[in-house]
C-alpha cells in the first residue's frame, strides 16, 4: 500500500474513504481498487503488523470469495487445511459437500492481514498511516472526513471498518442494540518457566486453553475469568491469577508479548447504512468468537458491499442498490449472533451443560443435522431473500466446469462481481441458463 503519511501535499478527495484497515477494510479495499473506484484507507497504526495472532483461521465461503479474485493459493499456501467447522468444540465434517474448498484454513489473522495486504498494495491503494478518523459532517453529495492529524478529506462515502468500538457507527448516530456479555476470557502469548498442561480444559465456568506457538517457545493461553469484566486492560497480576484459579500454578509465566480480554458481547448495527456513511464488520456487528466466525463474516461483509458501491459510484447503478446491503447481510450476521451466543452457552462446564453438549454432540453425527449446522458454520448455507424463483435465487453460484468455450485471462465483470446475479450459459448446451447469486 502506498503509505501518505510522508506525502507533503495531502490528496484531499476521494471516492470512498474506509476508516479502518484490518481484514475487512482491506477486503473491501481490494474490491473496489479492483473496480476502479477511487478509494484510500486511513489506519490507526503505522505499520501493518498486528499485536498477537488474534483470529486463527478461514472458513469454506470465505476460501471461495479469495479464489473468485484469484488470491485463494496465497493463504492456502501459508496455511493448514483441515476441517474447521465446528459449534461448542463440537466437530462438523465438510468434506463431502459440494465446493472445491470443503475444508477450512487454520492460518493466525496475522498472517491473513498481512497477505490481505500485499494483494491491495499490488492495487495501489493510498494509506494514510498513524492517524484515525475523529469525526465527518455529510451532505447531499458526500462527507467530509477529519483525521486525528488535523487533515481532512472529501469522499463520497465513508465506510467505517473501525471495529466494535466503532467511532464512525457512534458519530453516525447509529444504534447498536444487543446483549452484555456473560462470560470474559484472557487471551495471552507469553513464556513459561515449567511445561504447562497441553490442551484444552473445562471446568463449571467454561473452557481454557494452552497451546504451543510455532516458534516452540511461547504458549497461547486462552482462560476464563471467575467473574465477567470488561473495559479494563487486564495485567500480568490477572493472567496469573486465571491461571492459578484454572491449574492451580502459573507455571511461571512471564516476557508477555500479547495480552487481551475479550467477552461474548453481543450486538449489531440497527442499520448499516446512514446516508453516506456505511458500516462492515466488527462496525457492524460484535459477537463471541466462538465458531471462528467474526473475521470471515467480516471479509464476507466486504465483498458484498463492495460491488454495489463501485456501481453506485461509477454511476452504473442507483443509490437504491445500496439498500441490497443492509438487507442482504443484515439477516446473516443476525443468524452469526444467534449461534455464536448458543455455543457459548453449550461451552460452560457444569454437569447440565455438559450433559447437553453430549447430546448435540450425538445429533450432529447425524448427517442431517451435520449437514445443516456444517453449512451454517462454513458460510455455505447463505441464501439471500430475492423472493420467489429458481432454486439457486439468492444462492452461492455452484462450481460448474464450463467448459473450453468459457475460458477466459482475467475476470469477466460478473467475476468480479461475486455477489450478484450471473446469467451463464453451460456447455455443452448453450441454450441452457442459470440465474442464481454468487455470494
Amino acid at each position: 500500500m502506498h503509505d501518505e503519511s510522508a506525502r507533503s501535499v495531502a490528496i484531499t478527495k476521494h471516492a470512498v474513504v474506509i476508516a479502518g484497515g484490518g481484514p475487512t477494510g482491506l477486503m473491501l479495499a481490494g474490491e473496489l481498487a479492483l473496480a476502479r473506484v477511487d478509494v484510500a484507507m486511513v489506519e490507526r497504526r503505522a505499520r501493518q503488523d498486528l499485536a498477537g495472532s488474534r483470529a486463527g483461521g478461514l472458513h469454506s465461503r470465505t476460501i471461495e470469495v479469495l479464489d473468485q479474485r484469484g488470491i485463494a493459493d496465497r493463504f492456502l499456501s501459508q496455511g493448514q487445511v483441515m476441517q474447521v467447522a465446528g459449534i461448542a468444540s463440537i466437530p462438523l465434517d465438510i468434506s463431502d459437500f459440494p465446493t472445491r474448498h470443503n475444508y477450512g484454513l487454520a492460518l493466525w489473522q496475522n498472517h491473513i492481514e498481512r497477505i490481505l495486504a500485499a494483494w491491495v498494495d499490488e492495487l495501489a491503494v493510498p494509506i494514510y498511516r498513524g492517524r484515525e478518523v475523529t469525526g465527518f459532517a455529510q451532505d447531499d453529495t458526500g462527507a467530509d472526513v477529519e483525521l486525528s492529524d488535523g487533515r481532512s478529506l472529501r469522499a463520497k462515502y465513508l465506510v467505517g471498518c473501525d471495529g466494535g468500538r466503532s467511532l464512525v457507527r457512534k458519530k453516525a448516530g447509529i444504534d447498536f442494540p444487543g446483549w452484555d456479555p456473560s462470560v470474559s476470557y484472557l487471551i495471552a502469548e507469553a513464556e513459561m518457566t515449567s511445561e504447562p498442561a497441553w490442551g484444552i480444559r473445562r471446568d463449571d465456568k467454561g473452557v481454557h486453553g494452552l497451546g504451543k506457538l510455532a516458534d516452540g517457545k511461547r504458549v497461547r493461553v486462552v482462560s476464563v475469568e471467575r467473574r465477567v469484566r470488561q473495559g479494563d486492560e487486564p495485567t500480568l497480576g490477572d493472567l496469573r491469577k486465571a491461571l492459578i484459579a484454572v491449574y492451580g500454578t502459573d507455571y511461571g509465566v512471564h516476557n508477555v508479548t500479547w495480552l487481551s480480554r475479550f467477552t461474548d458481547t453481543t450486538r449489531q448495527a440497527a442499520s448499516y447504512r446512514e446516508r453516506r456513511v456505511l458500516l462492515a464488520g466488527d462496525a457492524a456487528h460484535v459477537h463471541s468468537p466462538a465458531g471462528g466466525q467474526g473475521l470471515n463474516l467480516g471479509v464476507q461483509d466486504a465483498v458484498n458491499l463492495g460491488w454495489k458501491l463501485a456501481q453506485v459510484v461509477s454511476g452504473t447503478s442507483t443509490e437504491s442498490l445500496l439498500d441490497t446491503y443492509q438487507a442482504e447481510r443484515h439477516p446473516i450476521g443476525a443468524r452469526v449472533l444467534q449461534s455464536s451466543m448458543a455455543a457459548t452457552a453449550l461451552s460452560r462446564g457444569d454437569e447440565r451443560t455438559n450433559a447437553l453438549r453430549e447430546t448435540m454432540s450425538e445429533l450432529l453425527k447425524m448427517d442431517e443435522p451435520r449437514k445443516r449446522y456444517g453449512a451454517m458454520m462454513s458460510g455455505l448455507d447463505i441464501r439471500y431473500d430475492l423472493g420467489t424463483g429458481h432454486p439457486l435465487l439468492g444462492r452461492r453460484m455452484p462450481d460448474l466446469d464450463l467448459g473450453p468455450r468459457a475460458a477466459h485471462s482475467g475476470y469477466s465483470p460478473c467475476c468480479t462481481m461475486p455477489d450478484r446475479y450471473c446469467s451463464i450459459s453451460v456447455s455443452p448446451a448453450p441454450s441452457t441458463s442459470l440465474h442464481g447469486r454468487i455470494g
